[in-house]
């Protein structure tokens, strides 16, 4: 096409004067983002409330046989759904559940009307609050008593247990914004098949020098998250290289909108659901149900099982996340060279 010709067809792109097309859907794209982002983030926190908390009951020792499961009974029943109790035979066992993250809390029995709730501050203090003004009212109206004790706490740097939730988040940001800058610098395409393994090696360096230091940051240096530094450091490379090289595979098939997509997936979508703020038992079924299944939940659940949970939970974490790696990784390989193959010239 000469200049002329490239003069006249410059005004048919252009939906006003200064305003292309592609201008004006990107402005359209970003507005969608936007509003994506209020209703997804307002949806998820603007009224918390439990529901279906899984909660141990535990009976006094010699207490009639059949007592646990008729005050799991009753709590079970209570309006709204927000407890899903179940009899456990001994403090211990309850114990054992808290520890392995099956329960929320356990709740104690006592013979003169002296209950105790046994919480795990760590996994996030806000359902460790739902619990304790739950079961307050439903004791006050039996007319017992309720003491709370914390037996898994979030450590003194770790305010309610949220460093984890931003620890994630921190890695998940890298991963995505790594993988745009590399997509818009050098072109969404790789050029061929070996310059998207260059692409994916160099996104692998990142990953483990972004995992080594988000986990110095948050242990060592603030003190939020104390030991457990390789562990750490090894999941937080593995969270970035998923986040990022599904994010290269978006744009390998989509283009620049993969960014707008990642942003979709892993901000508006995965952040709010991820349990920080407020944990899976105290959001909408949506948000508590998408939440497990995208890296940012994945991530913070598994600092969480490292840091407080000696390892709990975190082999779903990873194989979730092994999922976003090798898909994404797929897809990149798949799709380098495509350009190249219509007569295209590929990005590196």
């Amino acid at each position: 096409m000469d200049v002329a010709e490239s003069r006249r067809e410059g005004p048919r792109r252009e939906l006003v004067p200064g305003v292309t097309r592609r201008a004006a859907l990107l402005v359209v794209g970003v507005l969608l983002l936007q509003l994506g982002f209020v209703v997804s983030y307002v949806g998820a926190f603007h009224a918390p409330r439990p529901r279906e908390v899984p909660l141990a009951v535990v009976a006094p020792p010699g207490a009639p046989q059949g007592t646990a499961e008729q005050q799991a009974g009753r709590l079970d029943d209570l309006d709204g759904d927000p407890l899903d109790a179940r009899a456990v035979g001994s403090e211990a066992a309850g114990r054992r559940l808290l520890a392995d993250r099956e329960v929320d809390g356990v709740l104690l029995l006592g013979a003169q009307g002296q209950d105790r709730l046994l919480t795990a501050g760590a996994a996030g203090g806000a359902v460790s609050s739902a619990l304790q003004a739950v079961l307050g009212r439903v004791v006050a109206a039996q007319q017992r008593a309720l003491t709370t004790e914390d037996v898994i706490p979030a450590a003194a740097g770790d305010a309610r247990g949220l460093s984890a939730f931003y620890l994630a988040v921190g890695w998940v940001v890298g991963g995505y914004l790594v993988a745009a800058i590399i997509g818009v610098t050098s072109g969404p395409v790789p050029g061929s098949r070996g310059r998207g393994v260059t692409r994916l090696g160099a996104l692998a360096l990142y990953a483990v020098v972004s995992g080594v230091g988000g986990a110095v940051i948050a242990g060592p240096v603030l003190g939020a998250l104390s030991g457990h530094l390789l562990a750490l450091s090894a999941f937080g490379a593995v969270l970035v290289f998923a986040v990022g090289a599904f994010t290269m595979g978006l744009q390998v098939w989509t283009g620049l909108l993969g960014i707008g997509l990642a942003i979709l997936l892993f901000v508006i979508l995965g952040n709010p659901s991820a349990g920080g703020a407020y944990p899976a038992p105290l959001l909408p079924p949506f948000w508590a149900a998408i939440g497990p299944w995208l890296p940012p939940g994945a991530g913070t659940d598994a600092v969480r099982g490292i840091v407080y949970f000696a390892g709990a939970g975190v082999g779903r974490d990873l194989l979730v996340l092994a999922a976003y790696a090798l898909v994404g990784t797929v897809a990149t390989l798949l799709g380098s060279g495509r350009g190249a193959a219509r007569g295209v010239s590929g990005g590196s």
